[in-house]
């Protein structure tokens, strides 16, 4: 049961409310922002809450139980707080969000209600829009590990080992041209072997995308040259000889973990786990049941 405070809870049973909607958005990086859908800045709960921000937000689809509420909140780039440029670059991906209700001509009468994060986000036309997820979506999400014949690892992290600092997993390359959005052709960057580079990224070290990393979805070498295609457009198109760094991708598998970083002792699959006709077969009188591994 939510505890309302006595003087907003007088106002809104009396014949005419002042109130109107707050958001209050901290980032992943610290900062914090106030925006709300009152014609004049709103300062409460230590947070200085702009005034026409552009924000208008959805219903709030809520149940009982345990299923995940969701909402939306839209808006323009008219606060000089949230631009274009910071939602490319992911700055506000599962920010945290807290809804208040305000009496506007009192603001010390609010009212938490519900904290929330970011989760997907669109832009068009210089409007966004962006999906407010309830905390309870994560339950939803896988913990700990499965068996699988695959890693679970993350390249280079402390459960992998692999130290991709050393020069034969990362190279610098040049961007010769941008097909599109998503394809870039780079010089500088062969002799890897064709595939090198997948399940890798690439991080621009000059031009408009400085300090921006993408992921590769595919490495191709044609004529001296390296094509590069990533998983989700770039948001500024690179400029010719932008410097950019290749760092080597890792399909998951054992095969690549041995043969191409040398590291299947550190393997974090199990990748001679029977498969479902093993497990399902059943004992005749053709087979050899000595003990033996089914894997040499």
């Amino acid at each position: 049961m939510r505890t309302i405070d006595p003087a907003l809870e007088a106002h809104l049973a009396g014949d005419a409310t002042t109130v109107c909607h707050a958001w209050r958005v901290t980032r992943r990086d610290g900062r914090v922002l106030g925006f709300s859908e009152h014609d004049r800045d709103l300062s409460f709960a230590g947070t200085q809450f702009q005034a026409a921000s552009g924000f208008s937000a959805s219903e709030t689809e809520e149940q009982t139980g345990l299923p995940a509420a969701s909402s939306e909140v839209a808006g323009g780039f008219a606060s000089e707080a949230i631009t274009e440029d910071d939602l490319s670059r992911g700055r506000y991906d599962g920010a945290r969000v807290e809804v208040f209700l305000v009496n506007w001509a009192d603001p010390a009468q609010h009212l938490l209600l519900r904290v929330q994060e970011i989760g997907e986000v669109t832009r068009d036309a210089g409007q966004f829009r962006a999906e407010l997820r309830s905390f309870a979506h994560r339950l939803g999400q896988p913990q700990g590990r499965i068996y699988n014949r695959r890693c679970d690892a993350v390249l280079g992290d402390g459960r992998c080992g692999v130290d991709l600092t050393q020069g034969q997993y990362l190279t610098e390359a040049h961007v010769a041209s941008a097909v599109d959005a998503t394809r870039l052709v780079l010089s500088g960057a062969t002799g890897f072997g064709e595939g090198f580079f997948r399940h890798g990224f690439l991080t621009f070290l000059t031009g408009p995308n400085t300090g921006e990393r993408a992921d590769i979805d595919a490495h191709a070498d044609a004529d001296g040259r390296t094509e590069i295609t990533l998983w989700l457009p770039l948001a500024r198109p690179p400029d010719e000889g932008d410097r950019v760094l290749l760092t080597a991708g890792c399909d998951k598998a054992f095969s690549t973990c041995r043969a191409k970083f040398g590291n299947g002792l550190n393997f974090q699959g199990f990748p001679h786990m029977p498969g479902s006709d093993f497990a399902y077969s059943y004992a005749d009188g053709e087979t050899v049941h000595d003990g033996r591994p089914l894997f040499p």
